[in-house]
């Protein structure tokens, strides 16, 4: 006698990059075995690998191609119909920097927030334009752009360069060369490499402020969360 086949509900989101509406079915035991491997690794390629892997499986989407705020965005969701609506955190007080206080987030309230000051077009001389793309998950680890960490923004920028516009010509990334695409970026000045990196540092984020009571001290303070870890711990 065969055994029988469960019932799967499905449910659908909107996809912040696109505005598409897209289905998804909940995480079932073979997705939370990826996820506790993915809590529970050090290696952040691991833990990339298991959560594209465990979206794909939710969905039909090709989740590499994705931006990140897409792919932090659907796994939250999913994630949510899964386990349950309601997180645990541990938050550390911002007041006095060593108290943690537990709290509770509903996962529902979490959403994709974007900077009105935000485009994707850098002016970078009258006639030089650059058109940004968003990076993709396939491009970058789930940790914040470390200022320190030099070779790595710069792999960042360069990969995030759809276009070149010089004048009327219009240059589409597919048709540079690394090496003309390092020499051009290593050619910015200062203000012009500062205004590139507004792109990345107001581009479309998972985020959400909560508010925690110290019980030491009675003070009320806000903690952001963002990025996908924050919502991990």
């Amino acid at each position: 006698m065969a055994l029988p086949k469960l019932n799967i509900p499905t449910h659908r989101l909107t996809l912040p990059s696109t505005g598409d509406e897209v289905k998804f079915r909940p995480f079932l035991v073979k997705e939370q075995k990826l996820l506790l491997m993915a809590q529970q690794s050090d290696n952040e390629k691991e833990t990339i690998d298991n959560m594209i892997q465990m979206i794909e499986n939710c969905t039909s989407l090709n989740v590499t191609n994705l931006p990140v705020f897409d792919v932090e965005y659907l796994f939250l969701k999913i994630r949510a119909k899964s386990v349950g609506d309601i997180i645990q955190l541990n938050l550390l007080c911002p007041d006095d920097g060593i108290t943690y206080v537990n709290t509770t987030l509903d996962l529902n309230d979490v959403e994709v927030q974007i900077d009105e000051t935000h485009k994707n077009i850098i002016d970078i001389t009258d006639d030089v334009k650059m058109i940004m793309k968003y990076p993709q998950i396939s491009d970058v680890q789930f940790t914040e752009i470390n200022p320190n960490e030099v070779s790595r923004i710069f792999e960042m920028l360069k990969k995030c360069i759809l276009e070149v516009h010089n004048g009327d010509e219009i240059i589409n990334s597919i048709d540079m060369k690394t090496e003309e695409i390092s020499d051009f970026v290593d050619s910015l000045n200062t203000e012009q490499f500062e205004n590139v990196m507004q792109f990345f540092n107001t581009m479309p984020k998972v985020r959400h402020v909560v508010e925690v009571t110290n019980p030491k001290t009675g003070v009320k303070s806000e903690v952001l969360l963002e990025g996908l870890q924050s919502f991990l711990e």
